[in-house]
């Protein structure tokens, strides 16, 4: 399932993300969602979000 619904992402789901300086490789990063950083309803590359440990990145998966 993809990022790019704000409805779709709450806090506590596991999800990968891509934080900007791996836009480029594409190297993903898992963790628990702890705030959701973007207010529109859709984004095109993803839902900005932070993670437990602190990581900024936009959301590529939701795992559960």
């Amino acid at each position: 399932m993809g990022g790019t619904q704000r409805k779709d992402i709450r806090p506590g789901v596991r999800v990968k993300v891509v934080q900007k300086p791996h836009q480029r490789t594409g190297e993903l990063t898992e963790g628990v969602v702890k705030d959701i950083l973007t207010n529109s309803a859709v984004h095109h590359r993803g839902i900005k979000v932070r993670l437990e440990g602190g990581i900024v990145g936009r959301v590529q998966e939701i795992l559960g």
